[in-house]
């Protein structure tokens, strides 16, 4: 059994627990349980009990991240989990169950039958209290947990079920997998922000729809590819189209949501690898020609990146250096390099 954790400033957590070693089993539950207390919180998602089957047998690897007052849970479970009893108490949140492989079946409220949500389904609900819940051997799952305050009125008593390949849930798997990487290293405006992206995605799940109206989605998923673009500035593949293959959304969709901010993608990448250039020609290690400015940053010749600097900045590469009395651009050692298209 092997459990890491992170540090933990009351707005953020995470930690990972793996149980999948067979002499392991009897002891994962306690470590799984501790991670979530010490580490998320009960007042997030109080852990219901289980089953001595359960128990003695709990294989599950899991990787759960707090984001203020949401939650999200990847669990690889080998063995079957059943729940022995729910602890009293009422609870209010949202939970959503996203399953790619085995089934998580869901016990209703008072009146309703069980809910089964089968691989390649999702499905979000209103928790007014803990209900029991089973789940098979080979589940591969996402489970979130969600602040109510905006969704409980659009779900009401629903519970919404849907495909967990359309492009809204695409859209949030994709950011949940984003937050896992990255919560660690976010101050507590970060954290808000994920918190407040995690519950405009959900809305847009709950709808069924990418929603142009909506006043907070656009920006959530316009920064998503910002984040993105800039971490692949020199790379010769990027475009609009492989941003949002990376985000699961349609092309059109990310189109949209740049426009809705009043931006354009291809406009942002061109004038982000121009910075870049720019910050290059002061630095004071190592001096590259025009060229191989032009060919790092993905602009297809020398000329042409001068320019698309020029109507940038006012000025072009050489003139910029030597107005910050920094040395100009080295002399050109080679033919130009011809390289990809700008990236624009």
């Amino acid at each position: 059994m092997r459990g890491t954790g992170a540090k933990v400033d009351g707005a953020r957590g995470v930690f990972a627990v793996d149980s999948t070693a067979p002499d392991a089993a009897p002891r994962g539950l306690d470590a799984f349980r501790h991670g979530w207390k010490t580490q998320v919180g009960d007042d997030v998602f109080q852990l219901p009990a289980f089953t001595p089957d359960t128990i003695g047998d709990f294989r599950v690897k899991g990787n759960v991240t707090k984001v203020h007052g949401a939650a999200i849970a990847d669990l690889h479970a080998a063995s079957a989990t059943r729940t022995a009893d729910v602890p009293g108490g009422d609870q209010d949140l949202i939970a959503m169950y996203v399953v790619r492989r085995g089934a998580w079946t869901l016990g209703g409220p008072p009146g309703y039958g069980d809910q089964t949500v089968s691989a390649g389904q999702f499905l979000v609900r209103h928790l007014g209290r803990l209900t029991a819940f089973d789940t098979s051997a080979h589940l591969t799952a996402k489970f979130l947990v969600l602040p109510p305050d905006e969704l409980k009125p659009l779900l009401g008593t629903r519970a919404i079920t849907g495909p967990a390949d359309s492009a809204e849930m695409r859209l949030l798997t994709a950011f949940t997998d984003m937050i896992h990487t990255t919560v660690a290293d976010l101050g507590p405006a970060g954290v808000t922000a994920a918190q407040n992206t995690l519950v405009e995605l959900a809305k847009a799940v709950a709808k069924g729809r990418f929603d142009d109206v909506e006043p907070r989605l656009a920006p959530a998923l316009t920064q998503a590819a910002k984040d993105l673009a800039d971490r692949r500035l020199a790379d010769p593949e990027l475009s609009p189209a492989l941003l949002a293959r990376e985000l699961n959304v349609s092309v059109r969709t990310l189109h949209r949501a740049f426009a809705a901010v009043g931006e354009q993608v291809s406009t942002y990448i061109r004038h982000r690898r121009l910075h870049e250039a720019r910050l290059a020609l002061v630095a004071p290690s190592g001096r590259l020609s025009i060229s191989e400015l032009a060919a790092h940053w993905q602009f297809a010749d020398g000329s042409h990146f001068t320019r698309a600097f020029k109507k940038h900045y006012g000025q072009t590469p050489t003139e910029y250096a030597r107005s910050t009395g920094a040395a100009p651009p080295a002399p050109t050692r080679h033919p130009p390099v011809h390289g990809p298209a700008e990236g624009a």
